[in-house]
């Protein structure tokens, strides 16, 4: 099976670039600047009309979104996810949606929005972006891991989302503990190591 994964140093196609990593799987990788707007080029939209990353060229076609790409490159890593069919998979889909659909959004807006926000504008999107991570502090994320006691593709997911916080200091130590503990322990796995060696980030 070929694989190829589009993706943009430290955005969020992180996560399938980790899920990737974990599974074992031969694959390959295109970088898309997205400061140079690559996204937009009629090549890259061929692969994804909508110009955003990841996009996972397969040999059934292409797949986009962390959410459907860590699924299915976990479909052949068993132990990055519960059983397919079980209750705890449609958990961990909805602690994937979550993030995606809810706190993604939420906190873009104040990191990346253009032009920036500022004042009263930005302390008002802060407090709706870190309220989201306060509720996976607190009742979402189990532990030792995201959904328990074991690794899955969640937790790259959310490593990314938190790596980016951690990396504008504002993942506060004493409000997030659980979540500054798991920063620290995603980045000691050697597949995490391997993603962001090959995309130039730091770990934070």
């Amino acid at each position: 099976m070929a694989l190829k994964l589009y993706y943009s140093p430290g955005a969020c196609a992180l996560a399938s670039h980790i899920a990737l990593e974990e599974s074992g799987a031969a694959f390959d990788l295109q970088k898309v600047d997205l400061r140079q707007g690559e996204h937009k080029t009629p090549d890259f939209l061929a692969i994804n009309p909508a110009g955003s990353t990841p996009a996972l060229v397969t040999d059934e076609g292409v797949l986009t979104e962390n959410l459907v790409i860590m699924a299915w490159v976990a479909r052949g890593a068993p132990h990055l996810t519960p059983e397919p069919e079980s209750f705890d998979f449609a958990k961990m889909q909805s602690f994937n949606g979550f993030l995606g659909s809810s706190l993604h959004p939420a906190i873009s807006r104040v990191l990346f929005a253009r032009p920036p926000l500022e004042g009263e504008a930005r302390a008002a999107a802060l407090d709706v972006a870190m309220s989201k991570y306060q509720l996976v502090e607190d009742v979402l994320f189990k532990g030792p891991w995201a959904m328990g006691e074991s690794y899955t593709v969640a937790d790259g997911y959310l490593y990314v989302f938190c790596r980016w916080v951690k990396a504008a200091g504002l993942l506060d130590a004493d409000r997030f503990p659980k979540l500054n503990a798991h920063v620290a322990q995603m980045q000691e796995r050697p597949a995490v190591q391997r993603a962001l060696a090959v995309e130039g980030i730091p770990a934070v």
